[in-house]
């Protein structure tokens, strides 16, 4: 049994430098600490996610004279609950979309 899971583990550290690879006593901490890692950038990725799209939102408010904020706040007020992910889309892809929800909303 400990053939197969060493043979695993040394598996799962392929492409790993000098002796993360191939010895298992640093392969098995290589392991671990990357598992690690991989589980807090799941959640890190979320928050690049949401200023991605903040900045691609403030710059297409910034073309009909808005701040991002006063955008967001404008949304709320007309109870518009459109997502930050959406909205960027829409600056993006549906600039013509976008200046109709920007009228709407002055």
């Amino acid at each position: 049994m400990h053939v197969k899971r060493r043979h695993n583990l040394l598996k799962q550290t392929k492409g790993y430098k000098w002796g993360r690879k191939k010895l298992v006593k640093a392969a098995r901490t290589a392991v671990l600490k990357a598992g690690q890692h991989a589980f807090a950038d799941r959640r890190t990725k979320k928050g690049d996610f949401r200023r991605a799209w903040q900045v691609k939102i403030n710059a297409a408010a910034r073309e009909y004279d808005l701040s991002y904020s006063r955008l967001i706040s404008l949304l709320k007020k007309n109870n518009i609950a459109l997502d930050r992910k959406i909205l960027a889309d829409l600056a993006v892809n549906n600039k013509s979309v976008f200046a109709n929800l920007i009228q709407r909303l002055k």
